[in-house]
């Protein structure tokens, strides 16, 4: 069953050729009308929140270079906008990581219709190149079946995964959809439900609101910080074990590592996830080589399994829903097989 929903603004869809690429680096190529509902905001941010896939602070740069500009003028990037301007730019960056090679990879396409293509990401796939991993990645996987996702920012990616962590992830196949599915997603209009294996049996139900930030001394951790961005997980017991818990958690924002994060504050880490603190406990009366299943698991056990939003084009809502993996499931095998 679909359900309507309203048009996001009451202007035309902002026009966008987003970022072409070539061997001597990407080309961004910007031109819209900015819509109604930015009216008051500052350039620069305006600018933002229709381009997600863009840091914030290379609008701002490209804006005080002169190169993004309001109606054919350079303006500062504090300059309020009323809404109606046409942005327009034209940039040239330097080259950067292998965003735009074609790669054949194994993952699944759950739905695709021109507009939105939902993957099913398997766990030890990096989502986009980077440092320490320039190649081989959902990204030039993604280029190598939709070879038009070259011309998008990010190819059209909308939000992402940890390399480990498994399940749905939404891309966009155009300009209109990554500008409309990027608000979507900003306005907390994304539906984002996780399965988790936890050590520690969750008591109740609960809202975790605590705000998230980088961690003072390890630069690849986050931690729960009073002056981090806020951040809110809501979180459903499924089963409970004598040492573990199978949980539903739904994102109501989405910072990096957020359940992870959430979850290890609250004392209840995921399994497999010793960076956040899980110590490899075993259910109680299970044979040895069951024991070192939990002990060796080779990843955080955590499964995107539930996706929902309106059709950035249609307005209709969809759902997809992925299975929970094998090595999930075989976890809570060994946990069912544990009960007294």
């Amino acid at each position: 069953m679909f359900e309507r929903t309203k048009p996001l603004t009451d202007q035309p869809a902002p026009a966008a050729r987003a970022p072409g690429h070539d061997r001597a680096g990407d080309r961004v190529e910007i031109d819209c009308v900015l819509p109604s509902d930015l009216a008051g905001e500052r350039f620069d941010r305006a600018a933002a929140r229709l381009f997600t896939a863009i840091s914030r602070s290379e609008l701002t740069g490209w804006i005080r270079a002169g190169q993004l500009t309001l109606d054919g003028r350079a303006v500062k990037a504090s300059t309020p906008v009323a809404g109606g301007e046409r942005m327009r730019g034209c940039i040239e960056r330097p080259p950067r990581f292998d965003w735009d090679t074609a790669e054949e990879l194994a993952f699944e396409v759950v739905h695709e219709d021109g507009a939105v293509i939902v993957v099913d990401k398997p766990a030890g796939l990096v989502v986009h190149p980077g440092a320490g991993q320039p190649r081989g990645t959902l990204v030039n996987g993604l280029l190598h079946r939709f070879a038009s996702l070259a011309v998008l920012p990010r190819a059209g990616l909308v939000h992402r995964l940890d390399k480990d962590t498994s399940g749905l992830l939404v891309v966009a196949a155009n300009a209109e959809s990554l500008l409309r599915l990027g608000q979507a997603m900003r306005e907390r209009r994304v539906e984002r439900r996780y399965l988790a294996v936890v050590e520690g049996a969750v008591d109740e139900d609960r809202t975790i609101d605590a705000p998230i930030g980088r961690h003072p001394r390890q630069r690849t951790r986050q931690a729960v910080r009073e002056d981090g961005r806020p951040a809110v997980t809501h979180v459903r017991v499924r089963e409970r074990f004598a040492r573990h818990s199978f949980v539903e958690a739904r994102l109501e924002t989405g910072r990096t590592h957020q359940i992870r994060v959430h979850l290890a504050a609250i004392g209840h880490p995921l399994v497999g996830d010793g960076r956040y603190g899980a110590d490899g406990r075993v259910p109680p009366g299970t044979a040895p080589d069951q024991g070192r299943r939990f002990r060796t698991f080779p990843r955080q056990a955590l499964h995107a399994h539930h996706l929902a939003f309106a059709h950035p084009s249609r307005g209709g809502r969809m759902r997809f829903d992925s299975p929970l993996p094998q090595d999930m499931s075989e976890l809570l095998a060994t946990l069912r097989e544990a009960l007294p």
